[in-house]
């Protein structure tokens, strides 16, 4: 008598979704202004960049403009539910965090407790966003200069500056830890990531 076989199911990792379209559209969104602000200021600051480009005016409306842009994405998404949960929790620290840090800072190899963002994300969300408010507040000392006196005119010039540097160095830092995790991108593009990489990633977290 002939025996039918059957096969096995196949176990499929549909993936765990970890943004909606509107955190991804205001990602994208933000990202864009503020890449269009580092190569302005770039263009505006490397004098091999300047003679390159030209049109100096143009550049420096580009660039004011932009930078007075950059806080609207994430203004219109606090009218998403799910954008606002994210800033809630990259506002909470608990003591998972602190053993994260303490991990990277020695380059402990395994696992480390992270829920949906680990303490270095919520380290660079904080200080990004605060980076871009000194960044609008000194760039518009700097725009309306009749309101202000010149000694704050002065000084803001040299926080912008600075700051300008340091954030650009601060998004190298951040593009190349998301070029170094594929799983990661594949979240902001298409929304999902692997089951597999949230357990190893991100195991305290609970979608």
């Amino acid at each position: 008598m002939n025996q039918r076989l059957e096969a096995a199911p196949v176990q499929v990792d549909t993936g765990v979704r970890r943004f909606t379209a509107a955190e991804r559209w205001i990602h994208r969104t933000t990202a864009a202004l503020m890449g269009i602000c580092v190569v302005t200021a770039a263009c505006l600051y490397v004098p091999a960049l300047a003679e390159l480009v030209g049109r100096r005016a143009l550049v420096v409306t580009l660039h004011k403009w932009t930078g007075l842009l950059l806080p609207l994405p994430v203004l219109a998404g606090l009218a998403s539910r799910a954008f606002r949960a994210d800033v809630g929790r990259l506002n909470r620290w608990g003591p998972h965090d602190r053993l994260w840090l303490r991990a990277a800072r020695r380059r402990a190899p395994g696992p480390r407790p992270a829920a949906k963002f680990n303490a270095g994300q919520k380290l660079y969300a904080a200080w990004i966003a605060g980076a871009t408010l000194v960044m609008l507040a000194t760039g518009l000392m700097m725009w309306f200069t009749h309101l202000t006196p010149l000694m704050w005119r002065t000084s803001a010039t040299f926080v912008h500056d600075w700051l300008a540097l340091t954030i650009g160095i601060v998004l190298a830092g951040h593009i190349g830890m998301a070029l170094g995790d594929p799983e990661a991108r594949r979240g902001l593009r298409t929304g999902s990531v692997s089951r597999e990489w949230v357990e190893r990633e991100h195991p305290l977290w609970r979608p």
